[in-house]
């Protein structure tokens, strides 16, 4: 695939340059817009992270809403996500909703969700933004968290925040690998986002790239397990699937958690399961003599009850939670702040 890598930033270039001579329309909402994305294709933890994010806003008294393409999904127009249907609107948005409990909209014209979701919001939930003083951003204004939008730059944004990891730093574009941007991408954005057990790698080596005032949060991430079994104590000897981007992330977290893992199955990420995968997945289970069933959150709002049973014929199915916090949340709450109120 590298011969092909000269195509694929040609068509990049082009598109950044039809932004810039005005021939791709730049839309903007009535609501200050923050972006969440990356340069990858996935695998940097951008769901997590967006949820602690909705989360801290909410506590810093800001009404928030998410914007998602809800990729996948099999719905169309633009929806706001109600239940756990993950074929109607996409396994991320929906777990986006139930664990940041705020409004998520999904559809591909993003700028036609976030007008649904500010006629859809009313003053009598005192929707006030604390990001600015004046009259601007009162009377029942929020903020918008545009999920994966990085390169979405039909829609006008207020601050781009960028996750990065380790993996990033080594790797080339599409189609050879697995960038959609090269790391001089990142002079676009306000703020950068490190795994705090990657921070002294990967900061150094993204200075030059960032733009003078472009500040890097550090992230603290930690898999959490259901009680009575915290890590698998109970000797649970379980088979890991998922389908997600960079598998072998969940795989290495679950073993640096002390969960003893005897195999793992991975699928394409988003993949919609059907019974015929779970059916694989025991039937691994039994050759190794399993005693369980371990996945991610964003894999276990895909399971129905009938691949639940199925898979409980053998043992317990745990889930595994990945629960990610700013190391200085207060630094967040304040820069963002700043940055927001600065730009409208």
């Amino acid at each position: 695939m590298l011969p092909l890598m000269p195509l694929y930033a040609a068509g990049a270039a082009l598109r950044a340059a039809s932004l810039k001579l005005g021939l791709r329309p730049v839309r903007r909402l009535q609501w200050p817009v923050i972006s969440v994305g990356n340069l990858s294709v996935g695998g940097t933890g951008k769901t997590p992270f967006t949820i602690a994010l909705a989360k801290l806003l909410v506590r810093e008294g800001v009404h928030v809403d998410v914007l998602s393409r809800g990729y996948g999904r099999s719905g169309s127009g633009v929806e706001l996500v109600e239940g756990a249907d993950t074929v109607r609107f996409g396994d991320e948005p929906v777990l986006i909703a139930q664990r940041a409990e705020v409004p998520v909209w999904v559809g591909t014209d993003r700028f036609v969700a976030g007008s649904a979701a500010e006629n859809a919001a009313t003053t009598s939930e005192k929707q006030v933004l604390r990001f600015a003083q004046d009259d601007t951003f009162k009377d029942g204004r929020g903020v918008h968290l545009l999920d994966d939008g990085f390169q979405h730059r039909q829609l006008a944004r207020a601050v781009d925040v960028v996750l990065v990891t380790r993996e990033d730093l080594d790797d080339v574009l599409l189609p050879a690998g697995n960038l959609r941007e090269s790391l001089s991408a990142l002079s676009r954005a306000d703020f950068v986002v490190v795994r705090e057990e990657e921070m002294g790698f990967v900061a150094p080596r993204l200075k030059h790239f960032l733009r003078e005032g472009t500040l890097i949060w550090t992230l603290r991430r930690k898999l959490r397990f259901p009680e009575p079994l915290f890590v698998f104590s109970s000797g649970l000897r379980p088979v890991a699937f998922c389908a997600i981007a960079r598998p072998e992330g969940f795989a290495a977290m679950l073993k640096e958690a002390g969960c003893g893992i005897v195999d793992t199955i991975f699928f394409r990420d988003h993949h919609a399961y059907e019974i015929a995968d779970m059916e694989r997945v025991v039937e691994l289970a039994r050759q190794l003599n399993a005693t369980g069933f371990v996945t991610t959150e964003k894999d276990a709002v895909k399971l129905t009850a009938a691949m639940c049973e199925k898979l409980e014929t053998l043992g317990p199915v745990v889930v595994a939670a990945l629960d990610v916090e700013f190391v200085f949340p207060e630094h967040v709450a304040r820069e963002l702040e700043e940055r927001v109120s600065g730009k409208q």
